[in-house]
């Protein structure tokens, strides 16, 4: 029997077949050899004892590193993120505006913020946020993060805040216009609404960037988890164990948002489901004024 073809590509004989299945294992066993090279040096420096996970089990490592480093992370996250909706949803109103200046301005604001690298706004905001005095010195970090990631994904959302209320149907806006509401209760009461759910998942996905890039902060001096991490691991000379416990704690904040959003989403869609489609009125019975001499049951 001859081999069926496929859109994307020819299928494989059987002589390229066992090549293939020779490459895969050759690849294998090098990872493989890779894999037991990675654990030999490890275990040559001891990094794979017991005793380098030992400081977990203490409460100070989490006291002292830890917990400061999480709670840091999770401030300039939620800060930024609050910041970046608005921000985003501001602009991303604005590039739909009639005006062309509204619009020319808004789209410089958002192509320039697009461009820079967060880290690179980080520290920008640091040394203007520091030559300026605009913050206390104990605040400067902080605020430099919150402003970097406020800037850069604010205008990522901006985006997504525009083609999200693009996708929806030209006709709702026209319906709206046509009973006399205003352009305000249109985009507030008619497509912001639907264009919410429709936005969710890539707005869940810029926030979950949002906390990761807030990692970026310990380059500024921002106590975050990673920088945290590392503080802990110097001092008890366990490198591994503590990025891998930073690792994991980022999994479990990442995971905890999605969820979040997730549920949030299903609750949206849900609450739209349920209002159902509006009943159709039952026909009104128009009164037939009787005529004198008429006869009101001729089907004529």
């Amino acid at each position: 029997m001859s081999a069926q073809g496929s859109v994307l590509y020819d299928v494989p004989g059987p002589r390229a077949k066992a090549i293939y299945r020779i490459l895969s294992v050759v690849v294998v066993a090098l990872l493989l050899l890779a894999a037991w090279f990675i654990y030999r040096s490890l275990d040559s420096q001891g990094q794979l004892t017991a005793a380098k996970w030992e400081p977990f089990l203490e409460s100070s490592s989490w006291t002292t590193y830890l917990l400061p480093g999480i709670r840091g992370t999770l401030i300039a996250a939620a800060a930024s993120i609050v910041l970046a909706l608005v921000l985003g949803a501001v602009l991303g109103i604005a590039r739909l505006s009639e005006h062309r200046s509204i619009r020319i301005i808004s789209g410089t604001i958002v192509e320039l913020f697009r461009a820079v690298p967060v880290l690179i706004l980080m520290i920008f905001a640091y040394q203007v946020f520091a030559e300026y005095r605009v913050f206390k010195s104990d605040y400067l970090a902080l605020a430099a993060v919150i402003t970097g990631l406020t800037l850069y994904n604010g205008s990522v959302i901006a985006e997504i805040v525009r083609a999200g209320i693009n996708s929806l149907p030209r006709g709702q806006t026209e319906a709206a216009s046509a009973i006399g509401m205003r352009k305000n209760q249109i985009m507030r009461l008619i497509l912001l609404p639907q264009a919410v759910t429709v936005m969710l998942p890539a707005i869940v996905s810029q926030m979950v960037i949002a906390l990761k890039d807030s990692a970026l902060g310990y380059l500024i001096g921002y106590v975050e988890v990673v920088r945290s991490g590392q503080q802990l691991g110097a001092f008890f000379s366990n490198y591994l164990p503590s990025l891998l416990v930073v690792a994991a704690i980022m999994i479990v904040l990442n995971s905890a948002l999605t969820q979040f959003a997730t549920r949030l989403e299903k609750r949206l869609r849900s609450g739209r489901n349920k209002k159902g489609p509006v009943p159709a009125e039952s026909p009104q019975t128009v009164p037939v004024l009787a005529v004198p001499g008429m006869d009101i049951t001729d089907k004529r």
